[in-house]
């Protein structure tokens, strides 16, 4: 009986720290993305290409959360960044942070959504989903207890709107019991 306790203690601590796979949709989502990358690296001692400098040890107290560590002491946003049109992905990827993320989990078209949500959802957006599942699914997997997603996007557009509700539900429909957090932003009238 003490044996089985002991188990469940280790497992009680295995899964304390849970994970979050952070997804950037659109403009409005990559930009916001963006910004939330460098705040949480900054509040964590995380640098621009990712590794710890950080003062304190409280800094590391729950940065799984958020990031894998990779060899070397390094620290790797869980991010999945993906847009229909590369230019903005491309800017990210050389911009400050460009170098923190796994270059896989970019994922862009290249004829973007010209804010239609029909395009977003059902044709350019429908071409890029099944990869970016894939990518969002690899990630979830190297989690060790992944307790959900965190989406960013914007509503009033095409590619935030209609490939990141396209995103949503199949996101629903394989991860039912886990958490999804979204971050809409809808337009002013």
């Amino acid at each position: 009986k003490a044996t089985v306790s002991v188990l469940y203690w280790a497992l009680y601590l295995h899964c304390s720290m849970r994970e979050i796979v952070s997804i950037q949709v659109g403009q409005c989502g990559n930009q916001i993305g963006s910004k939330f990358w460098e705040v949480v690296s900054s509040e964590h001692g995380v640098n621009p290409t990712g590794a710890y400098e950080g003062d304190s040890d409280l800094q590391l107290d729950g940065i799984n959360v958020f990031f894998n560590e990779a060899s070397g002491g390094r620290y790797v946003p869980r991010a999945v960044l993906a847009d229909l049109e590369p230019g903005l992905i491309d800017s990210i990827r050389a911009g400050p942070y460009g170098q923190a993320f796994r270059p896989d989990n970019f994922v862009s078209g290249q004829t973007g959504a010209g804010n239609n949500w029909a395009k977003g959802h059902y044709t350019e957006g429908a071409e890029i989903v099944d990869h970016l599942l894939d990518v969002c699914r690899k990630e979830a997997e190297s989690c060790d207890c992944l307790q959900g997603f965190q989406l960013a996007h914007s509503l009033g557009g095409g590619t935030g709107s209609g490939l990141g509700t396209l995103l949503i539900s199949k996101l629903r429909e394989e991860y039912s019991d886990r958490v999804m957090l979204t971050f809409s932003v809808i337009p002013s009238p």
